[in-house]
């Protein structure tokens, strides 16, 4: 996917692109001319190449209530190549294929310097309508008006600017339209199986919602050697879909009868899952997969969360059954580190992940891209900036 190093004749000035802004709660994006602030210190401004829609954007297109925040510029998987860089930045030159992830990797403080962490304790994860270290925007329109950032990416315009800390260089011959896939939700479904959860050979799964995040989980858990993975799902057409990224059996959680689904995957597994995996991110499902979890050494991964809920579990269960429960933003995945693993993996056919690709659009048409995940048509709709 290389691509000739960009104009550097407009490092350190303004750059007038299109954007698509979400300006009303649920209403189409509409297409406009933005002007884009050059990278100030520790920052870089990207060239998206394409983006794709997850479902964490069309949540935050359709809420009204804070932290959504209008107008705003959505968007945060993509890859692109660097226009220019502020000051104090090193670990990338103009021209370089990067992609943006809303996770930062600061590289300095304890957690990032540690194996055992992907939570950067100096520059923590937020829903933040600005960017990385200072709370102000780049992005203008054409009559002055501040347009909000989302997850420090915004990659639903030509160009954006991104803190170093959530910026991380790939190999160049990376496919663009499967690159985007290593930024979120894809890459996260992987690193639960195989770095939070460490799925071990000759094991049970089961994964409630074969969403792409969940099918990632599947495709994870197939590498790591899993020997019977049960998808949970409401729609019987997930099963077949699941098939193709290792999953072996399927429970449609609509057609139980009396039986909650905890009871058919104890006797489906002879006591339980070894892991079990909530992708949906329903209270009620997190019950349900640690219920549905072995005792002793289960391990219940959630990759979800529903605002403001509670999980309530009896002390003496926790105690008398010593399973697990661990949550797992990002899939535990480091970005700087592990994504070009990954990557690498996928170079070499190891990583079977094309099958994530369903659509393919042009810029002009986003909202068809966002129309085809609410129809449950898609799992990712990747969006060419210029094509």
């Amino acid at each position: 996917m290389a691509e000739k190093s960009p104009n550097n004749n407009t490092a350190g000035k303004p750059i007038r692109c299109r954007a698509a802004i979400a300006r009303i709660p649920g209403e189409p994006l509409v297409i406009e001319e933005v002007l884009v602030a050059a990278p100030k210190p520790r920052e870089v401004r990207i060239k998206i190449i394409c983006t794709s829609v997850c479902p964490v954007d069309v949540t935050f297109w359709r809420s009204e209530h804070p932290p959504a925040i209008f107008p705003r510029i959505l968007g945060h998987e993509a890859v692109g190549v660097v226009e220019s860089v502020g000051e104090g930045v090193h670990e990338v030159v103009e021209g370089d294929t990067v992609i943006p992830i809303f996770l930062p990797d600061c590289g300095e403080c304890t957690d990032c310097l540690s194996a055992k962490s992907n939570l950067c304790s100096k520059l923590s994860f937020s829903i933040s309508p600005w960017i990385g270290r200072e709370e102000t925007s780049r992005f203008t329109d054409i009559n002055g008006e501040t347009l909000y950032h989302f997850l420090f990416v915004s990659s639903f315009s030509e160009y954006t600017v991104v803190d170093i800390a959530h910026v991380t260089k790939i190999d160049p011959q990376t496919p663009p339209d499967r690159a985007c896939l290593f930024t979120c939700g894809v890459a996260a479904g992987l690193g639960a199986a195989f770095k939070r959860a460490n799925v071990e050979a000759g094991t049970s799964v089961a994964i409630f919602g074969l969403g792409a995040i969940g099918l990632a989980v599947a495709e994870g858990a197939r590498l790591c050697g899993a020997k019977k993975i049960i998808g949970v799902d409401v729609n019987p057409d997930k099963f077949e879909i699941g098939k193709k990224f290792g999953v072996t059996d399927f429970v449609n959680s609509r057609n139980c009868g009396d039986k909650p689904v905890s009871e058919i995957i104890i006797e489906m597994t002879d006591g339980g899952a070894d892991y079990c995996f909530e992708c949906v991110g329903s209270t009620t499902l997190v019950h349900e997969a640690y219920a549905s979890c072995r005792k002793a050494w289960g391990k219940t991964v959630v990759m979800g969360a529903e605002p403001g809920a509670m999980l309530t579990f009896k002390s003496y269960e926790v105690l008398d059954k010593g399973k697990t429960l661990m949550g797992a933003l990002f899939g535990g995945l480091k970005p700087k580190s592990d994504i070009p693993i990954l990557i690498k993996r996928y170079m070499n056919k190891e990583l079977q992940l094309d099958e994530f690709v369903t659509h393919e659009v042009n810029f002009n048409d986003i909202n068809k891209a966002f129309g085809l995940l609410l129809e449950g048509k898609s799992l990712r709709c990747v969006i060419w900036m210029n094509k």
